[in-house]
């Protein structure tokens, strides 16, 4: 006999949702993409909440370095595929939920995926396949949820309607197929997006200089840690929960960062204070450029 019953594990939500909202929640339906560290911590709340069908995909397996921070990776998890593990821990929290897996192939089938989702969530780092992805989505008018390279919680939200982040920050790959997408032409945006978040947030402030500057030059890994990962992932959970309930947001196409260590929240500044802080943020940039080489 199972002990699971829908209404008993949602009713303290009652009060914050009311029964319609609740049962759209269950009626929803989240596209997770990338289901390690963000990505994990967001459906980690949404299954809770009562969030009724996810479709995931991710190709990579648990490894050690990822206990630190993604939320269904154990010990038992280790060297297991993380988007069939995570749809093995989502029907041990709510078993009725449904839940489809995809693995490498999943940007084969975006089209399907797009068309049967009223939500997506980008939490992988593999920036030429989240091109795709925002111009896909666009293409089949689905909302995306994402957030920043920072070090700082942040989370955006993009509607069809939105600039991809493509346009916003005029990467190079404009017009050009996501497989053709070169190695400089990622680094030319991967660098653009870096001056956006140093010059819109405190980031800089919250690393130690000489890790991120072995980080640029690729002798070490991308930094992250579990609050800043498990906050991310809960602030975007946020954001699915008001579209699916059908309430409005405030949170932009250029979002807003946390700073933890002042308890503040920071927006995007106005473009004749950006001028001045993109210039300082693209000469600190250039300054650990130079110290990784």
């Amino acid at each position: 006999m199972s002990l699971f019953n829908y209404a008993e594990m949602t009713k303290r939500n009652l009060g914050f949702v009311n029964p319609e909202e609740q049962q759209r929640l269950r009626d929803g339906t989240v596209f997770v993409v990338g289901v390690g560290g963000m990505g994990g911590a967001c459906i980690q709340n949404l299954v809770r909440l009562g969030v009724g069908r996810f479709i995931i995909a991710d190709q990579d397996e648990f490894e050690v370095s990822n206990l630190n921070r993604q939320v269904f990776a154990n010990l038992n998890t280790i060297g297991k595929s993380k988007a069939q593990s995570t749809a093995e821990a989502i029907k041990l929290i709510n078993p009725e939920c449904q839940v489809t897996v995809y693995g490498a192939d999943w940007i084969d089938h975006l089209g399907t995926i797009l068309q049967d989702t009223d939500v997506v969530v980008n939490g992988m780092d593999d920036l030429a396949s989240g091109i795709e992805l925002y111009r896909k989505a666009k293409i089949y008018d689905a909302t995306v949820i994402d957030a920043y390279t920072a070090a700082n919680p942040s989370v955006f939200v993009v509607k069809p309607t939105d600039p991809r982040p493509e346009e916003r920050f005029n990467y190079p790959t404009r017009g050009i197929h996501w497989k053709n997408i070169t190695p400089d032409m990622l680094d030319v945006c991967k660098r653009r997006e870096f001056e956006f978040v140093l010059s819109q947030s405190s980031s800089l402030s919250e690393v130690h200089l000489d890790i991120v500057s072995e980080m640029m030059k690729g002798s070490r890994a991308r930094i992250s840690m579990a609050p800043m990962v498990i906050m991310t992932g809960t602030l975007m959970a946020y954001e699915v929960y008001y579209i699916l309930t059908g309430h409005e947001t405030s949170t932009t196409n250029e979002g807003y960062f946390f700073n933890p260590r002042k308890n503040k929240v920071e927006h995007p500044q106005l473009k004749p204070v950006a001028t001045v802080t993109k210039y300082g943020a693209r000469i600190a940039l250039n300054y650990l450029m130079d110290k990784s080489t």
